[in-house]
């Protein structure tokens, strides 16, 4: 059984922003890498340990999504079973490896 993708509302505010920025509504170039991008992060149901486990928080996963300079990093949590439900991830902000210590940061106050 694969794992449902549960994407936050930040995550979704991020992408929506990253879509803008790229300007996906007019390159067809930009659209096709934005739809690699959220195909990966789907994927991820599939096999989310796949993955390293990130530098910050032991408990969090990161893929890596594009090519230098424009590397995105997408961080995750898996989360087991819980209730009854299925297993699922949880994917929280998506930002441009750059940002790796602000996102690392308020990842650390997210999944306390």
């Amino acid at each position: 059984m694969g794992y449902v993708v549960n994407i936050t509302v930040r995550a979704e505010r991020d992408l929506a922003q990253l879509y803008e920025d790229i300007n996906a509504t007019d390159s067809a170039a930009a659209r096709k890498w934005y739809r690699g991008l959220t195909r990966k992060i789907l994927s991820l149901g599939r096999k989310p340990n796949r993955c390293p486990v990130t530098g910050e928080n032991p408990q969090l996963r990161h893929l890596l999504f594009g090519r230098k300079p424009h590397v995105y990093r997408v961080i995750y949590r898996v989360i087991g079973h819980r209730l009854g439900f299925g297993p699922k991830l949880r994917i929280l902000p998506v930002r441009p490896r750059y940002h790796f210590r602000a996102a690392a940061e308020s990842v650390a106050l997210m999944s306390s």
